[in-house]
C-alpha cells in the first residue's frame, strides 16, 4: 500500500507534470470507483490544474475549486503516460479504474491489482467532504507536530503502538510498512501499550517517526511513479524481510501473521530477544 512518502512523491511528480496544463477529460473504467455523483466528472473538462496536495494517504488534484481526490488503498497505483492513446476508456472493458487526461496529451491511469477493489475516487468542492479526510489525525511531518503534541496523543491510550501508528484518525499517512520500520528504529515491541511507554520511549518513538518518514520522503523525491514501489521495498530494514538478517544486530527478522496482514520485527532490537507468538491476539511467549 502506498503510504505517506510514496503519496508525497506522487504529489510532487504530478505538480511538476501538470504545471500549466488543463484537464481535458476524466473517464471511468469502473463505475464503482467514483464515490460521488455531484459534480459529475465532466465538470473538470477544460479547467486548468491549480494545485496538487496530499491529505494523509489521499492525493488531491485541484482544478479551479474542484478537487479530484483518490485513495490508492492496498493494491492501487498511478500510471503516468506522456502521450495517451485517443481510445476512450469504457466501463468494464479494462483493468483501469479511472483515467485523467491533460491538455498536452499526457495523463494518468489509476489501476488496482487483485479482486478486492478498494481504490476510491471523489470529485468534491471541499476536501473535507471526503469522509476519510474529515476524520484524519495530524500529519506527522507537519511543522507544528512536535514531541509534546505526540506525547499528548499517546497519553492514557491502552492501545498497542503498532495499531495506533496505523490508525489514520490518530496519525495521518502511516501504514503497515512504515509502522514496522518506525518501531524497529525506536527499539519498541509492536505490542507495547501506548499508556505504558516511558518518557524516554516516547521520545525515541517520536524521533523514529520523524526520521524514518523524512528519510523515506527524501529517498522517494524526484523518482518517477513507476520506480516508487521498488524504491520503497529497497529501503525497508524489517518490513517484508521475514527470515533475513536484521541490519542492526544480525538477528533473524521474525513475522506475526493475522487474518489479512502481517508485521515484521527484530526480537533482539525490539522485544528483549523474545519472539512474539505468531497467532491472532499475539503476545510475548513466556
Amino acid at each position: 500500500m502506498p503510504e505517506l512518502p510514496e503519496v508525497q512523491a506522487l504529489v510532487d511528480f504530478l505538480r511538476t507534470r501538470t504545471d500549466g496544463l488543463a484537464v481535458t477529460g476524466v473517464e471511468l473504467g469502473s463505475i464503482s470507483v467514483l464515490k460521488t455523483y455531484d459534480p459529475p466528472p465532466q465538470a473538470l473538462t477544460g479547467l486548468p490544474v491549480t494545485g496538487v496536495e496530499r491529505h494523509g494517504k489521499f492525493l488531491d488534484l485541484e482544478a479551479e475549486g474542484l478537487h479530484l481526490i483518490f485513495h490508492l488503498a492496498r493494491a492501487g497505483w498511478l500510471r503516468w503516460t506522456d502521450q495517451m492513446k485517443p481510445t476512450v476508456l469504457r466501463p468494464g472493458k479494462s483493468p483501469i479504474a479511472l483515467r485523467c487526461r491533460f491538455s498536452d496529451g499526457s495523463g494518468f491511469d489509476l489501476t488496482e491489482a487483485g479482486t478486492r477493489k478498494r481504490l476510491a475516487a471523489y470529485l468534491v468542492t471541499d476536501p473535507q467532504q471526503v469522509p476519510g479526510i474529515a476524520t484524519l489525525g495530524p500529519d506527522p511531518l507537519a511543522d507544528d507536530f512536535g514531541e509534546q503534541e505526540f506525547a499528548a496523543l499517546l497519553a492514557g491510550r491502552r492501545t498497542q503502538v503498532k495499531g495506533l501508528l496505523r490508525d489514520q484518525s490518530f496519525l495521518a499517512g502511516v501504514g503497515n510498512a512504515y509502522s514496522d520500520e518506525i518501531l524497529h528504529a525506536a527499539r519498541l515491541s509492536p505490542f507495547a501499550l501506548a499508556s505504558k511507554l516511558t518518557d524516554e520511549e516516547v521520545a525515541r518513538l517520536y524521533a523514529a517517526l520523524r526520521d524514518t518518514l523524512v528519510h523515506a520522503v527524501e529517498t522517494a523525491s524526484g523518482k518517477p511513479a513507476k520506480e516508487l514501489k521498488d524504491a520503497k521495498r529497497a529501503g525497508m530494514r524489517v518490513h517484508g524481510r521475514t527470515g533475513e538478517v536484521c541490519p542492526v544486530c544480525g538477528d533473524v527478522v521474525r513475522e506475526v501473521s493475522f487474518a489479512d496482514s502481517s508485521l515484521q520485527y527484530c526480537p533482539t532490537c525490539q522485544t528483549g530477544g523474545k519472539p512474539l507468538a505468531d497467532r491472532r491476539m499475539s503476545r510475548l511467549l513466556k
